[in-house]
């Protein structure tokens, strides 16, 4: 016999006289540790119902459902989780995915109910004794399960770019692609943003398995300008982006472009497109910009005649005259118009409605009209000095460098506004070999250009002058441009939401430059709005039924020319909207 067997018999007895560490109402008086996977909580306001606790569970123990208190607004669906816990298996994934972090799991576990159907209920929505629980268990950013940083694409570098007007950005190599793609949640979120509300989820999911000419059918189906918006779409869907809200969203555009760059060689035999049945109904379209182009394609899918009636002698309308190569390079705008022109659209270019045909004249050819001719007249501010030598609009000289002229900048250009034309301006004045400045005159966080643009034109020398405007302009001896300002202070919110920018008394200063480009706005040409005879609002844009766009019995007017100067994927969206409405009333 060991020492062993005679020691434990005596250390037994000796706990028989401690206190048990058991717990008499376990149910009752046992709280779970700080880290329990418990009964699940739901902050509300932080839930964006984009339903990827739903996709991740294996078990089917979620749904999403509608809550009366919620209402959809872009970037939130409405939808909330409901657990079903006859299911549900506390492995927490749903947790784990959840982009806002919103999903968690209190640190209780007991509930007692006779009734099974009680079971199953929406965390944050229906009143539990759990749901402001600050124990249990939630998502760590180590736990996860998505990369909150996204692919950077290849840019040339700022000392190199502004040297000429060459394409910067590079685009996604197929690694990229693929990794990008690969953060995407598949939520669909992003849907209801996009102005053609493309199928994001999809495509994408199209790179994840390859297979980019399905991809590029996907994209077809709702935006004939892909290319174009795969490089300067304003990208409303990537604002909304569920992965945004704890990392940086999915660069959609850029995977967008992506499926573009790799396809567009071989574009007419993946999309092999046959010609619709001829419906013997004929639409015309004024201007040749992305609402016309877009509305061209899809009545041509219709089964319509098409014919576009252009006042330049190229198509494109702002994509061609108002966004400089670097950004969008003039071959890839051509390849992409040059595909919907053999779906079988007839143009006339040079062709100036009103001057050269009179609007009757096309009124009595066609069954439908579709004016899409967009803002390309630039506003004017009212200071002296707008006519002076040097001072151009911003809209005018885009045009002269997209037309390969080399418009005068000098040493120094003065840019006076805050949006993207302000920025393209800019950008174009510093390749052209002056020094810019602009002035705007609210403060950068409230300039309408996208963040990108202001990042890259201050990466490439622009000075900004923010809460600063100019008064008047004046003609100096020396032929530079003397240009007084005023400085500024932001007030109370104006309509937008934005504070109104208020000038300061006695703020008076003085800049000289060789050249000043108002970049202040753009506006529908009078003249034409006068010719055709249709009702305009009081900024002289057309007016139409928000719902269908038609002005009347068979006129229908979208893009720049209905809503005021906007997005290009906007534009598109109208062409599209506008094509749908025109077959369906030209099919009774």
């Amino acid at each position: 016999m060991s020492l062993k067997d005679i020691v434990s018999p005596f250390n037994a007895w000796k706990r028989a006289f401690e206190k048990p560490d058991t717990i008499v109402k376990p149910l009752s008086e046992r709280e779970g540790s700080d880290l329990y996977r418990g009964f699940h909580i739901n902050d509300i306001d932080k839930c964006i119902g984009c339903g990827s606790c739903e996709e991740i569970c294996q078990n089917a123990a979620i749904d999403l459902v509608d809550v009366a208190s919620v209402k959809a607004k872009p970037g939130d669906s409405g939808l909330r989780p409901l657990i079903d816990y006859g299911r549900c298996c506390w492995c927490a994934l749903c947790v784990d995915i959840c982009p806002t972090g919103s999903l968690g799991m209190s640190n209780d576990y007991t509930w007692i109910s006779e009734n099974s159907d009680d079971f199953r209920f929406i965390p944050g929505i229906d009143e539990k004794k759990w749901n402001r629980s600050e124990k249990g268990y939630r998502r760590s950013a180590e736990s996860w399960l998505v990369d909150p940083n996204r692919q950077h694409m290849n840019e040339i570098e700022p000392d190199k770019r502004k040297k000429n007007f060459d394409e910067y950005a590079e685009g996604f190599t197929d690694e990229q692609a693929m990794a990008e793609a690969g953060r995407c949640l598949d939520c669909g979120i992003c849907i209801q943003a996009c102005p053609t509300h493309m199928d994001v989820p999809k495509y994408i999911n199209a790179i994840r398995n390859k297979d980019l000419d399905e991809g590029l059918r996907i994209m077809y189906e709702t935006n004939p300008m892909l290319e174009a918006c795969g490089r300067i779409c304003t990208a409303k869907c990537e604002d909304v982006c569920a992965v945004g809200h704890n990392g940086k969203p999915i660069a959609i555009r850029s995977l967008k472009r992506y499926i573009g760059d790799q396809t567009f060689k071989k574009k007419d035999e993946i999309m092999d497109l046959k010609p619709a049945a001829s419906t013997g109904r004929k639409v015309g379209i004024i201007g040749g910009g992305p609402a016309g182009l877009t509305a061209a394609f899809y009545l041509r899918r219709f089964g319509h005649a098409v014919t576009l009636y252009e006042q330049h002698d190229k198509l494109g309308g702002m994509l061609k005259w108002g966004i400089p190569d670097y950004r969008l390079p003039a071959d890839v705008l051509q390849r992409e118009i040059d595909f919907i022109l053999r779906q079988g659209v007839e143009v006339k270019y040079s062709v100036k409605v009103g001057k050269d045909i009179s609007f009757d004249q096309l009124h009595k050819e066609n069954d439908a009209l579709f004016i899409s001719v967009g803002a390309q007249i630039g506003s004017d501010m009212p200071i002296k000095g707008m006519e002076t030598e040097g001072v151009y609009s911003g809209v005018e000289f885009l045009e002269k460098v997209a037309k390969g002229e080399k418009p005068f900048v000098g040493k120094e250009a003065v840019i006076v506004g805050g949006g993207n034309t302000a920025m393209d301006a800019t950008r174009s004045s510093i390749r052209l070999g002056a020094k810019a400045k602009i002035l705007y005159r609210r403060t950068e966080q409230e300039m309408p250009a996208n963040r990108e643009e202001i990042r890259e034109a201050k990466e490439e020398g622009a000075e900004l002058k923010i809460l600063s405007t100019p008064t008047k302009i004046e003609k100096l001896p020396s032929g530079r441009l003397k240009i007084e300002c005023l400085k500024m202070e932001l007030g109370e919110p104006d309509k937008s939401g934005r504070r109104s920018p208020v000038p300061k008394e006695g703020s008076e200063f003085y800049i000289e430059a060789d050249v000043c480009i108002m970049a202040i706005g753009q506006k529908v040409e009078p003249e034409f709005s006068e010719t055709i005879g249709l009702k305009v609002t009081k900024w002289g844009t057309f007016e139409v039924h928000s719902d269908t766009l038609r002005s009347n019995d068979k006129v229908f007017a979208g893009g720049d020319c209905q809503t005021g100067p906007d997005d290009a994927i906007k534009a598109v969206a109208a062409g599209k909207k506008a094509a749908y409405f025109i077959d369906k009333q030209l099919r009774g």
